[in-house]
């Protein structure tokens, strides 16, 4: 997730697109940079960084002059923030910003290098401003054209032709981008905070239209050249709303953006429907071949490794250990060299996490890392590194970025499976398939906001509650009780649900609310009959439920049936419900949802 703008007008290009884009560093600080026609060149200042170092950088250095132009602050996915992989990229004749993930960045990349062109950053985005500058022979729509059927991937691009100094172009696919709408001005921008103080009026790009947008208006084409008329819209949000794109809090909208974190995560590592890790340096055979897998994480990053033990060992049938980062070090553990430990942080700089990494190298282990942001110390000491590109993450209760966790566990246990042969090729193409659908019924489960909103109501007097499930249902169970109790406030604990029996179910008063997962079609029996059991004992139970889940009239108060998908991966949906049940007892309630007391996003310290 990066943020774009573009500025053609009257007034301080410069002063514009950087005001632009403070508005918009809450979609990435890695780096800053614009791009504006001064006199006829393209003039480029860029850092690593915060917006506020291109600032000082223009104060000491001066900033390019002109009415046109293109800024961008960056998440980095592709290549390490730093003043090279700081957008914006190209040349004298063409140059570009870009929100988006270019799949097949690596076979562009070959292909121009062949044909005499040469790169200096490591990102994705310099081949598309190469390959755009390839195709141009003069008409700057014909060359878009030619790029977008081209080009793999999600992408919102704002680009700057020399030849043309009075216009700005835009196109996009799966990335937001919008076209503010002025008076003797016109303006690009990945969302509406961007514009708002200069204007509300806005349209919006569907997948693969052509804007041109120059200073006495704007016009969108489709990749036939043909003029659209488009819908110009007003918005009326607040500053602060604008912000969290309508919705009320950080934390809905980024459980609404999982769907797009899912597929920007997993698409770049999947090839010919098979999982492709080759660019993080390791492949099916190397992983086969570690004796033992350790994973390491804390909190939520420790559930997704949870739900990664139970695929990997179902799959590949090999012996993994999960462990919470704050106590791996001090029990000794037997962790040696051809072992694999897997560690997993949002941040890349949780304290604990970090030690446990060190710890394992110290001892001749290899390390693999599952961060999600660039450069982080996690990413930098590891062998090998895994970025989810879920982007930046502003509530403190993590949503989408445990959803691209948990992808990328699934993706990996399928390549453990196939090394050691324990799944068929076929077989992993068809779960690879299955994932890259997953998007999509994730999309299909946050359908069921009302129920959840209603199930939360029910749970507002409780002072405390049970969360069950067995198998990949614990794991999940673990995951929906950590969040209802880190945003609510209301106690909360998991439980195996065959453990109910051995001490627990002597909790259960009447009306006690119980949440129960029952997603595995093999283990529906044993759980249905441990939710009778509660039931019988008063408990109010909420139930999450595969669709092909049988049910008896009145095993649960209210039911929660999530959309058809791979029993496998069910978990994966079923998160969406148990974020919205803990998200909708947290509104009721009037808590602060996006920073709940005493906790902060990032633990750096022990």
């Amino acid at each position: 997730m990066c943020g774009i703008v573009g500025y053609i007008g009257d007034k301080d290009c410069a002063d514009v697109l950087v005001d632009s884009l403070e508005k918009l560093e809450y979609r990435g600080y890695d780096s800053a940079g614009i791009a504006v026609i001064e006199k006829g060149i393209i003039k480029v200042e860029k850092c690593k960084g915060r917006l506020a170092n291109l600032k000082d950088k223009m104060v000491l250095e001066g900033k390019p002059c002109g009415g046109c132009g293109i800024g961008h602050t960056r998440w980095a996915t592709h290549g390490e923030p730093s003043d090279i992989n700081s957008h914006p990229h190209g040349n004298k004749r063409v140059t570009i910003v870009h929100n988006g993930i270019i799949e097949n960045y690596r076979q562009i990349k070959e292909f121009l290098i062949s044909e005499g062109y040469s790169f200096v950053s490591e990102t994705d985005t310099e081949t598309v401003a190469k390959l755009m500058d390839y195709y141009y022979t003069g008409d700057p729509i014909e060359t878009i054209t030619k790029v977008v059927a081209e080009v793999k991937g999600s992408y919102a691009l704002g680009i700057l032709f020399r030849d043309f100094p009075d216009r700005i172009y835009a196109v996009r696919k799966d990335s937001p981008l919008i076209v503010g709408v002025g008076e003797n001005e016109n303006f690009l921008a990945s969302d509406v905070p961007a514009i708002m103080k200069y204007t509300r009026d806005y349209i919006l790009l569907e997948q693969n239209e052509i804007a041109v947008v120059k200073r006495e208006g704007v016009k969108v084409y489709n990749t036939h050249r043909e003029l659209l008329n488009k819908e110009v819209y007003t918005a009326d949000w607040d500053v602060d709303a604008a912000e969290k794109g309508g919705f009320e809090h950080f934390m809905l909208k980024e459980i609404h953006e999982q769907p797009t974190a899912v597929s920007t995560t997993i698409m770049p590592r999947i090839s010919d429907n098979m999982p492709d890790f080759t660019v993080e340096g390791f492949d099916a055979k190397k992983l086969a071949a570690y004796k033992h897998i350790f994973i390491v994480a804390c909190g939520t990053a420790m559930h997704a490794g949870m739900v990664g033990k139970y695929v990997i060992e179902k799959l590949a049938r090999m012996p993994v250990v999960v462990d919470i980062a704050s106590e791996f070090r001090y029990r000794d553990p037997l962790i040696a060299e051809n072992d694999l430990m897997i560690v997993i942080s949002q941040s890349g700089e949780t304290a604990d996490t970090k030690a446990a990494l060190e710890l394992a190298k110290s001892r001749g282990a290899d390390t693999l890392a599952i961060v999600n942001v660039k450069g982080s110390s996690i990413a930098r000491e590891a062998d090998m590194v895994v970025y989810t590109h879920a982007g930046p993450e502003i509530s403190v209760a993590s949503t989408k970025a445990y959803m691209v966790q948990v992808a990328i566990m699934y993706l990996i246990a399928f390549e453990v499976a196939y090394g050691r042969g324990q799944i068929t090729k076929e077989e992993c193409e068809r779960l690879t398939r299955e994932m890259a659908h997953m998007p999509e019924v994730i999309e299909e489960a946050m359908c069921l906001k009302e129920q959840c909103q209603y199930a939360a109501s029910k749970l507002l007097n409780a002072d405390s509650l049970l969360y069950i499930g067995r198998g990949l249902d614990y794991a999940l169970s673990m995951e929906g009780s950590l969040k209802l109790k880190e945003i609510s406030y209301i106690h909360s604990e998991s439980y195996a649900a065959g453990e109910l029996k051995h001490g627990t179910i002597s909790l259960i008063t009447e009306n006690m609310p119980v949440i129960a997962v029952v997603t595995q079609k093999g283990l529906e029996e044993k759980t249905i009959s441990n939710i009778k059991e509660v039931k019988a004992r008063g408990a109010m139970v909420v139930l999450i439920a595969a669709k092909n889940i049988e049910l008896e009239d009145g095993v649960a108060d209210i039911v929660i049936r999530l959309p058809e998908g791979d029993e496998l991966l069910t978990p994966m949906v079923a998160a969406v419900p148990l974020q919205l049940l803990a998200y909708y007892t947290s509104v009721l309630k009037g808590n602060d949802v996006d920073k709940p007391r005493n906790l902060a996003k990032s633990v750096t310290v022990e």
